[in-house]
């Protein structure tokens, strides 16, 4: 190849990748922009909304991290009904809603209800742990997923994404988004599923 047909095919190459940048970047841009779309759409945290399947799902026994660093699964939990919510430190959504969560926890946390705080953050326990301090979250336990293959495994297209799980560790149903899980209604609608306490 001749220099000139050298420098035309260097350049020819140049445009084209310059060109295919310029694609992915418009793609990028419109697709944040549909997530922004879906954000504004969505019911806010305070239009709960919990509709149960039918009958309970079985769901993935995903594995994760206690807060001592050994090694768990969701069928640790079983006998209890479960609160699973699926968040991580970055999601502003899931930040906003995590003192409710605490605040649930205080509220129905015994030997029959826990709420599991699963986070999919890279960071580990350090992560989680220095913004759970920060926020002065103090009554829920600390799990980490730091594969974040429970969020692939339970079929969670977003996040904050939670499950309401029965004794059986089967999925009653899901609420995808933020919630103000210690609003009255919530309440009322986790207490239907645990066991009366006696007056």
């Amino acid at each position: 190849m001749h220099m000139p047909d050298l420098r035309h095919a260097i350049a020819n190459r140049q445009a084209q990748s310059s060109k295919a940048g310029l694609v992915v970047f418009g793609v990028s841009v419109f697709a944040l922009s549909l997530v922004g779309a879906w954000f504004s759409l969505r019911p806010s945290a305070t239009q709960f909304t919990f509709t149960p399947y039918s009958s309970p799902r079985p769901i993935a026994n995903v594995e994760f991290e206690d807060g001592n660093g050994q090694k768990r699964t969701l069928a640790d939990f079983k006998g209890k009904v479960v609160l699973l919510n699926i968040w991580a430190t970055w999601c502003g959504p899931c930040r906003e809603e995590m003192p409710t969560l605490d605040r649930l926890q205080q509220r129905l946390g015994s030997t029959d209800f826990e709420v599991v705080a699963l986070s999919i953050d890279r960071g580990g326990q350090a992560a989680v742990r220095s913004f759970l301090d920060h926020i002065k979250v103090q009554r829920l336990a600390i799990y980490v997923d730091a594969s974040a293959e429970a969020h692939a495994k339970l079929g969670a297209v977003g996040i904050p994404t939670t499950l309401l799980l029965d004794r059986e560790g089967r999925e009653i149903g899901r609420v995808v988004g933020p919630a103000e899980w210690d609003r009255p209604e919530v309440i009322a609608t986790i207490q239907r599923y645990l066991p009366a306490r006696p007056p």
